[in-house]
């Protein structure tokens, strides 16, 4: 397994091909420690010098260990979760992926300097398909107790909730208020939307942001919708 050195001062990892991976950057660390692990890499090129490309290493991607996923910030979700996919994929399908072994997203906390983690093992994508708030209630009946609230990642920066757009200071207050108000209080149930088109280094920002928000009254919901804008309808 290879090891990963994190060069604070240009917020990168360098596999040991020399190829940099300039990773996102965020506030705080979800995680600071993952043992066992095996890294991939995910490396933005620009074919032509203008189309962007996506190069995977997955040749260390040891199915019983942690998989610590290294993405370049600058990489388009449209490139990245399809590949996030397969390799999720790959894990499962493994006779040798170990019981409690995670998957986690790499990015360096920029407050306190070191190289921080984000898991994402429960999560199932739905990727190009309807946006969430076209999802069937009826396949959701055991989540019958909870106030279910979309919200949507637009490229741009911009955060709607249910339609309405919220200022990104002030979400986790939105979301506590909400929660403290939901109807029948009920606990709430967050469904993430994502932009394809949106940089992994804002997509990684924005679910540490509604991690944030999450409390004993607040959930994220495990499918994350990755939506085509274009082909979506209004939300």
């Amino acid at each position: 397994m290879k090891k990963i050195v994190l060069i604070v001062a240009l917020f990168s990892l360098f596999a040991c091909n020399d190829k940099e991976v300039k990773l996102p950057q965020a506030s705080l660390s979800v995680m600071k420690d993952i043992e066992d692990h095996s890294p991939i890499y995910m490396f933005f090129d620009l074919k032509d010098k203008k189309d962007t490309i996506i190069e995977v290493n997955r040749k260390n991607s040891i199915s019983s260990t942690n998989w610590v996923f290294n993405i370049d910030k600058r990489l388009p979700l449209k490139l990245v979760i399809p590949e996030v996919m397969k390799l999720q994929e790959k894990k499962k399908g493994s006779s040798h992926a170990k019981e409690g072994s995670i998957n986690v997203f790499t990015y360096s906390d920029s407050v306190a300097k070191n190289l921080a983690f984000f898991p994402f093992s429960d999560v199932q994508y739905k990727f190009d398909e309807d946006f969430s708030k076209l999802l069937n209630m009826e396949s959701l009946e055991k989540y019958e107790e909870f106030q279910h609230l979309a919200i949507n990642f637009v490229k741009g920066g911009a955060i709607t909730v249910e339609g309405l757009e919220v200022d990104r200071n002030a979400f986790v207050t939105y979301i506590t208020k909400l929660s403290r108000f939901s109807r029948d209080r009920k606990l709430v149930m967050l469904h993430l939307n994502f932009d394809k088109e949106l940089s992994y280094g804002d997509y990684i920002q924005n679910k540490i942001l509604a991690w944030q928000a999450t409390n004993d009254k607040v959930q994220i919901f495990s499918f994350e919708f990755i939506y085509d804008q274009k082909q979506s309808p209004e939300m």
